[in-house]
């Protein structure tokens, strides 16, 4: 489980970290105030004095989330001045590798949280509002890229990178995970498909 912080924003990360944890380890049923409490080793009725409902605790959660993927999804760590289809490939093959070998258990959790928000409308807003930002920029790669119709080929790449994290984090390959060399062939023939050579 995460370690404790200090202050309220500490707080708020760790209850929100520990909401994590316990979605990817008992998944959805096992995610309760009391259980946050115990986990995170705060006195009874911190998490509910934070997130008074269950839905601003999911919230919390989808919150975190976002930020999370965000670090872990950042393009950083590139060869400078990687542009066009070739920095595509380079940007999405480091931050799908990256997510598949460090990061799986946020995989968990963002199906956890996917499949509760189609039954929850009020949780379906939020996590769509917050799933944009993620979206938007990929907009700008494909644009970048040199794609006639960025928003169509984000939605391209986006469902083949969430076949393939979910077939690896969960599916029948959930135990061989491509190298970033095949990510990026993979991305690249996807790619090219759209755009030409």
């Amino acid at each position: 489980m995460p370690a404790r912080s200090s202050g309220s924003t500490g707080r708020s990360a760790l209850i929100a970290d520990t909401a994590l944890a316990l979605l990817a380890e008992r998944g959805m049923r096992g995610l309760t105030h009391r259980a946050v409490d115990e986990a995170a080793g705060l006195p009874q009725g911190s998490t509910s004095n934070h997130a008074r409902t269950r839905q601003a605790l999911l919230e919390a959660a989808v919150r975190r989330l976002a930020e999370r993927e965000a670090q872990v999804l950042a393009p950083d760590g590139l060869p400078a001045g990687a542009q066009g289809v070739d920095g595509v490939l380079d940007a999405l093959s480091l931050a799908l590798h990256r997510y598949l070998t460090g990061h799986r258990t946020l995989l968990v959790c963002r199906y956890e949280l996917a499949l509760e928000a189609t039954r929850r409308p009020e949780l379906r807003e939020f996590y769509d509002r917050t799933g944009a930002a993620f979206r938007e920029p990929l907009v700008a790669l494909m644009r970048d890229a040199g794609s006639a119709e960025p928003e169509r080929h984000a939605l391209s790449v986006v469902a083949w990178c969430e076949g393939l994290m979910f077939s690896c984090a969960v599916g029948s390959y959930h135990a061989s995970v491509p190298s970033r060399s095949e990510l990026r062939k993979g991305f690249g023939e996807l790619l090219h498909g759209m755009l030409g050579p």
